[in-house]
């Protein structure tokens, strides 16, 4: 799964619209107590109300702008764009409650993306989360940022901040809120859904928040199988080289043992959430793929995989060895990550022959994403036959699942199923959701009725189909509990998803119904939205991948064959966003529209970079960058646009000094004009 540190779903938040908030979930949805405020800031009595700066900000009450009454506080002098204004709240958060926090953001004089952030720190380590993602903010009005936090272990450090997305501007907060609402107790009298399909354990992701209270009661009542979903990564489980850290997984791991969950250990070698040592030298220079560099990285992989797999033993039973290793647009359908680029395919075969050694008795995985598009399960389907055939222990093929109310058929899950039956290997559904968007240009301010219907019919099919393939299928995970605590609701993009079988308060859904007793879900469903739904500043697709994105080639971008084009010069429009920024690296999102008379059938961005800024990973796309030059090229599933519509795909990148927008795009050899 895509997860990463400063822009991804940490371990125990999510990010909700403040209509979210105000409402039911849906009509599934239990009647909510009334929420307590903990924390209210207005600046009214013209003082900075405890608020400090990140580094050298100057904070002060100001009459300058003011969202309810006269007063709110004013942060100038900042030196990075994440320096802001941070509340100190140790003293406030109970661990395991999920706290609202409330923030209303307006620019100075500057326009830029802001996000609500949580730094924490434990024996002096910080660890940083988003509570809401980039959100679109100016000087011509103010924006509230709302979003849920819940804190699920000891900590030295919490505070809660605001940052930008690209700029160091001066801005204004006001109308500070922290509250929470008392916990619904979860629902007794419904079936446990590990007692319903008994076919194969059904499990849950999991972070801290999901072992305690309400929560860990849900967990226990419903499933017998967990995974981990960021603690066992290598930037949690060795930071530093060969200095590991289990404080975040251990307790996980011992609350599955002691409550006989089965555990999916997730993962040992992933081309994100990788420290940046791990690449690097002893010199500190980067890696090039000489035979030293090879030696080194991969032992610096047996090291790792031998320490953590080891550390854990017998107590977790399967293990996503390698996870996304393919990239269907490449001639071998190899992803070009570091690992591959350094090592070729050796970095799988020695992930696999240690993981054997030391786990002997475990089920080892291959995990991967979209494996339902034709493309990519084939390529995946021919690199584990190959590696098979060399005798590499591979005994599963994960496939993760993230989907949408609509997408994918049910045909086509059919077929990957059936792709992989005559390779002897058990296969998995490791990270299953269901989003309730089909696109990143709607959002709703509460999941609509139709929306939650089909999301429910789409459980009921794939559980249906996974229960008709049990002699196939070992295992199915959903990647998390319950709709408090989901990735979806900050990737793509900032907006409340519902993707899970239990809701915001941990009551059953529809979707839950789906898979225990499709008897209940209703009879109909209708096409279209019962709420509006309105537009988000972005345009990245959930159609298609939902979790990692494909990697950046090294080819001349006019390497490859130029797709159909539409007529005339300025037949398009290209809006290119970034959506995220940190230090040395950045998310941008690009959307391109079609403004000619004529469809395309398939597309190729080009744009030049112009300070030396490279496009690490890409999703909904492919990519190839030399030097500057940047192509992208359409999915197998968003080619077609037709006369006045759309396109978008996102990328995470990195910068040094400086991350200017480029200033022109064409498309497909037009030139475009830049939105």
């Amino acid at each position: 799964m895509r997860a990463l540190a400063r822009l991804s779903v940490a371990t125990t938040l999510i990010a909700v619209s403040a209509a979210a908030i105000a409402v039911a979930t849906h009509a599934d949805a239990a009647d909510a107590p009334a929420p307590i405020t903990v924390i209210s800031k207005d600046f009214e009595d013209n003082t900075v109300s405890g608020f400090t700066g990140r580094n050298a900000e100057v904070l002060a009450a100001s009459t300058a702008q003011a969202h309810g009454g006269t007063h709110s506080l004013s942060v100038t002098g900042r030196t990075a764009t994440w320096n802001g204004p941070a509340l100190n709240v140790l003293s406030t958060f109970v661990k395991g409650t999920s706290y609202t926090i409330s923030v209303w953001v307006r620019m100075a004089d500057t326009s830029d993306s802001a996000r609500l952030s949580i730094e924490r720190q434990t024996g002096g380590v910080a660890s940083y989360e988003t509570v809401v993602g980039n959100t679109a903010v100016t000087s011509g009005g103010w924006v509230n940022l709302s979003g849920r936090y819940t804190l699920s272990t000891d900590v030295d450090v919490l505070k809660f901040y605001v940052e930008t997305a690209s700029t160091t501007g001066s801005l204004f907060i006001d109308d500070v809120a922290v509250s929470y609402v008392p916990a619904v107790p979860i629902q007794t009298d419904i079936p446990n859904v590990k007692s319903v399909v008994t076919e194969f354990p059904v499990g849950a992701a999991i972070t801290g928040a999901e072992i305690l209270g309400e929560h860990g009661q849900l967990l226990s009542k419903h499933f017998n199988s967990v995974t981990p979903g960021n603690a066992l990564k290598w930037d949690a489980t060795e930071p530093t080289e060969n200095t590991f850290n289990y404080t975040q997984a251990d307790p996980l791991i011992a609350y599955a043992t002691a409550n006989g969950l089965a555990i999916r250990g997730h993962t040992l070698v992933w081309h994100n959430q990788t420290p940046s040592w791990v690449f690097l030298r002893a010199d500190g220079t980067a890696m090039t793929g000489t035979a030293d560099d090879k030696t080194l990285l991969l032992a610096r992989l047996t090291n790792h995989i031998r320490n953590v797999a080891g550390h854990y033993g017998t107590s977790i039973g399967t293990w996503d060895v390698v996870n996304e290793v393919i990239d269907e647009s490449q001639s071998d359908g190899m992803r070009r990550s570091s690992w591959f680029t350094i090592t070729g395919l050796d970095y799988i075969r020695t992930a696999f022959k240690v993981a054997r050694e030391v786990l002997p008795s475990a089920k080892l995985c291959i995990n991967d994403y979209n494996t339902n598009v034709a493309a990519k399960r084939d390529a995946l389907y021919n690199l584990v036959s190959t590696l098979k055939g060399e005798g590499i222990p591979i005994d599963c093929v994960g496939h993760q699942m993230h989907i949408n109310v609509s997408w994918p058929t049910t045909a086509d899950t059919e077929a990957m199923i059936q792709k992989f039956v005559p390779l002897g290997v058990t296969q998995q559904i490791t990270e299953m959701d269901v989003s309730i968007y089909t696109s990143s240009s709607e959002t709703f301010p509460t999941p609509p009725a139709d929306r939650l219907l089909s999301q429910a019919y789409k459980y009921r099919d794939m559980f249906a189909l996974f229960r008709k393939y049990a002699s196939a299928i070992s295992s199915v995970t959903l990647w998390g509990l319950a709709d408090d605590n989901t990735w979806l609701d900050t990737y793509p993009v900032s907006r409340k998803d519902a993707p899970l079988l239990f809701d915001t308060t941990l009551q059953a859904k529809s979707a839950y119904w789906g898979v225990v007793d499709p008897t209940k879900i209703g009879t109909t469903t209708t096409t279209a939205p019962t709420t509006a739904p309105t537009t988000v500043p972005t345009t990245a697709t959930t159609t298609s991948p939902t979790v990692a994105p494909t990697s950046s080639g090294t080819g001349n971008p006019t390497d490859y064959p130029s797709p159909s084009q539409s007529s005339g010069a300025n037949s398009c429009a290209v809006t290119y966003k970034v959506t995220g920024s940190w230090q040395g690296g950045f998310q941008g999102d690009v959307k391109i529209t079609n403004t000619g008379t004529a469809a395309y059938s398939s597309w190729r961005v080009n744009w030049q970079f112009a300070a030396g800024q490279t496009i690490t990973q890409l999703w909904n796309g492919s990519v190839t960058q030399n030097g500057n030059a940047v192509a992208v090229f359409n999915a197998a599933w968003n080619g077609v646009v037709p006369a006045g519509g759309s396109a978008s795909f996102g990328f995470l990148g990195s910068w040094t000094g400086s991350n200017p927008a480029p200033t022109g795009f064409s498309v497909n050899g037009n030139v475009c004009t830049v939105a």
